[in-house]
């Protein structure tokens, strides 16, 4: 089956995630990002077929995504909730969006389940990736620079940093009120866009991203919130079998 009919005509939930989401981008200047979950049709889950995720984008591989431009993920249930259930902090944020531009009944209980997936694992998620790029920033680990006109421009790349800092705050807000802000809450919202507009010194920047790093790194540490792996399994057993039964005349 073609990945794409698979993704599409299977799709539970599907909604606009990245910097637009958190309102963190500029206007005029990014682009679409777009996540989604599909059910697998039986043949993928019990035969031998193999279905994890489907990938759009409007740019060929290998090319920045401009302005306008779509970048569109759609993972499989089971993907999602794997990734999920580790705090992956990328598809997380799916469960916490305002609106949706697809969500079936099955998308609705799912956000509604979404604090089963809570779990200290997300704080060690979010400072791995902080962590990665507060060194790609100080030049501790090497980085390959995407963005170099920001670089010329403000000496560090703005976008980049921005990213960093965002997520130690929200990685900070999840295991701390377990909640995740879309878009994100101010002030923190300002702060991040002056960053991502180079209003701030590199300097600055690293100190802010140091202080925060900190920070989710004691929470984390002080955790002992796990997954409701009972709850999650459930849902994921019924889902399936329920999409099954309702579209066994299209996936004989």
């Amino acid at each position: 089956m073609d990945a794409k009919f698979l993704a599409t005509k299977n799709e539970i939930l599907r909604g606009i995630v990245g910097s637009t989401a958190h309102g963190t981008g500029l206007d005029g200047q990014e682009d679409r990002d777009e996540m989604g979950i599909c059910i697998e049709p039986a043949s993928y889950v019990c035969g031998l077929e193999k279905f994890e995720h489907y990938i759009f984008r409007t740019q060929p591989e290998g090319v920045r995504s401009g302005p306008g431009d779509l970048d569109l993920t759609v993972y499989s249930l089971r993907k999602f909730c794997a990734l999920a259930s580790r705090g992956n902090p990328s598809v997380i944020m799916l469960l916490w969006l305002p609106s949706y531009i697809t969500q079936t009944k099955a998308g609705k209980r799912l956000v509604e389940m979404r604090n089963a997936f809570i779990t200290r694992d997300a704080g060690w998620a979010y400072l791995g990736y902080l962590t990665s790029q507060r060194m790609g920033l100080t030049g501790e680990r090497s980085k390959k620079v995407a963005r170099p006109e920001l670089v010329e421009q403000y000496g560090y790349d703005t976008k980049y940093a921005m990213h960093a800092l965002r997520l130690g705050l929200q990685g900070i807000e999840y295991l701390t009120e377990f909640n995740i802000s879309i878009p994100v809450k101010e002030p923190a919202r300002t702060i991040l866009r002056d960053v991502r507009s180079g209003k701030m010194p590199l300097s600055d920047v690293l100190s802010l991203i140091s202080e925060t790093e900190a920070q989710l790194r004691i929470i984390t540490e002080q955790c002992s919130r796990t997954i409701d792996r009972e709850a999650i399994n459930f849902f994921m057993v019924e889902e399936h079998k329920h999409h099954w039964n309702m579209t066994r005349f299209d996936h004989r």
